[in-house]
């Protein structure tokens, strides 16, 4: 539990109304809400989805964000949880609303702000048209504040725990995540360069021995494997690319960066970038100005990326030790 002494415990606060949790805004508004917040980190140099690499509070710890029933966040949601907590300083993994708080007995502190994230759903509505029942489905999105346990008092043991830290200090293999990674059947060659060629449907790896580190090394293959599920044969994802450079690429290297960061959360380990990709963060933040959907749109294309890798195997036990 928190060391927090008696005297400067906070009141429970006991004055909140759920009700103030669901927040009815336009799409527009929390699209340009949350690009905006991103735009300003890497006007700053900082890479949301970075940030709590990038926290000597959390560092080696880092994990997906879980929802009060151990459940991940996924997508676009674990970019703004993983920045909040790193510019908070919050410890634990755990968010949840005030009234699931209220559930576990536990009480969110007098005065602690929650963090906005959303929920996407389809609204059905049937429409009459030439005597015949057309039901259409209205994409929407939906805005409601959550709570780290580091905001909230009483939560069980278990909810404020710290993960384990994870580390290599050697420069061998790791069985666990070379498995992984082999059960994607993803034909990986080893040659001069970290790249994946679409038309050869080939990754290709510089050598292991020629990285700094172990985790450099499953970094970058992450990285990789996460631009192989966008062959037509898989997810058939395809951003009108013509060049090397052109918005196309930066598009495809930005839901190749937010996979292997998502991929690193839950095999364990730091997703450290290759050089290259800061060069990328400029015509990020073009395509973010002029299009506030993008990021959100880059997050869903990355979270499916990583489903789709994590059908091969379940990836509960996989982590670098």
């Amino acid at each position: 539990m928190p060391s927090t002494s008696t005297q400067n415990r906070k009141k429970p606060y006991s004055n909140y109304k759920e009700k103030n949790l669901t927040q009815t805004v336009s799409q527009d508004d929390i699209y340009a809400r949350v690009t905006n917040k991103i735009l300003a980190d890497l006007e700053k140099g900082n890479l949301t989805w970075r940030k709590p690499w990038n926290s000597d509070h959390l560092a080696s710890q880092v994990m997906l964000p879980l929802r009060w029933n151990n459940i991940p966040y996924t997508g676009i949601n674990t970019i703004m949880l993983w920045g909040t907590a790193a510019e908070k300083e919050y410890q634990f993994p755990h968010w949840m609303t005030f009234d699931q708080a209220i559930k576990l007995k536990a009480n969110v502190r007098k005065g602690e702000k929650g963090t906005q994230v959303v929920y996407a759903d389809k609204l059905v509505k049937e429409e009459e048209k030439d005597g015949e029942t057309k039901i259409n489905k209205i994409p929407y999105l939906k805005c409601y504040s959550v709570f780290n346990a580091s905001q909230i008092d009483g939560l069980p043991e278990s909810f404020y725990q710290m993960p384990e830290a994870n580390a290599a200090s050697s420069l061998q293999r790791n069985e666990e995540l070379e498995y992984f990674f082999a059960q994607t059947k993803a034909e990986i060659y080893t040659g001069s360069q970290a790249s994946y060629n679409q038309t050869a449907d080939k990754i290709q790896m510089p050598p292991f021995q020629s990285f700094e580190s172990v985790i450099a090394y499953y970094a970058t293959l992450a990285h990789e494997v996460t631009h192989w599920t966008k062959h037509p044969k898989r997810l058939d994802r395809d951003f009108g690319r013509k060049k090397y450079g052109d918005e196309g690429y930066a598009k495809e290297e930005l839901v190749a960066e937010l996979g292997a960061c998502f991929l690193a959360a839950i095999l364990g380990f730091e997703p450290i970038p290759e050089e290259e990709h800061a060069a990328y963060i400029q015509s990020w933040t073009k395509e973010l100005q002029e299009n506030k959907r993008f990021i959100f749109s880059a997050a869903s294309h990355a979270q499916r990326a990583v489903e789709y890798i994590q059908r091969f195997q379940r990836v509960e036990n996989y982590v670098l030790s």
